[in-house]
């Protein structure tokens, strides 16, 4: 399927979804990410869930890294260039939805995509490759290109992998794992 199509047809699939079935969904697919030999590192990157897009939802993925003492970095988009700044979440952190009901950091202490050694990617789809699609601006492909080589870079979905996404491109990252409910690919 091309990229639009799918946008189209995993957006329909979550909308579909019950709030029971987002929560126990979410549950179910931080519990894989135990399984995932990735917690001895410091710099966890996550994405906060927008609620309204019925995303993952990644509270329960912020409970494992806190306690785990990990460094939680979270990011604010800016929609004029298609770029991300990255702060550290903290105690102190404001967070506020922008105009996209994408919930942000107002202000805080940055942090290089350089010090970043974990990735949690939101996605709409993705396939036995690797490959993945977004909501279509750019964001984490730009973010994820600028990462160092080794960092790891884990998607979230609440459905299993497509066989091949069409049009994907040579400078597309590739995923290192994705979680789904039911288990873990590794690519």
């Amino acid at each position: 399927m091309k990229k639009s199509e799918l946008r189209k047809k995993y957006k329909s699939l979550r909308n579909k979804l019950s709030q029971t079935q987002i929560e126990d969904y979410s549950l179910a697919i931080a519990n894989q990410l135990l399984k995932l030999d990735v917690w001895d590192r410091s710099f966890y990157h996550i994405f906060l869930t927008i609620e309204e897009q019925k995303e993952i939802n990644t509270d329960y993925i912020l409970n494992i890294l806190s306690g785990k003492d990990k460094n939680i970095i979270i990011s604010k988009s800016s929609f004029e260039d298609y770029s991300m700044t990255h702060y550290l979440l903290t105690d102190n952190t404001k967070i506020k939805k922008n105009d996209y009901n994408i919930p942000e950091p107002i202000d805080g202490i940055e942090i290089s995509s350089s010090q970043l050694e974990v990735i949690i990617v939101p996605l709409l789809a993705f396939d036995k490759s690797g490959h993945r699609i977004g909501y279509g601006k750019g964001f984490y492909d730009r973010f994820l290109a600028n990462c160092k080589p080794e960092t790891i870079k884990i998607g979230l979905s609440f459905f299993e992998a497509e066989n091949e996404i069409f049009e994907a491109s040579e400078n597309d990252i590739i995923l290192d794992y994705c979680a789904t409910p039911n288990l873990v690919f590794q690519f």
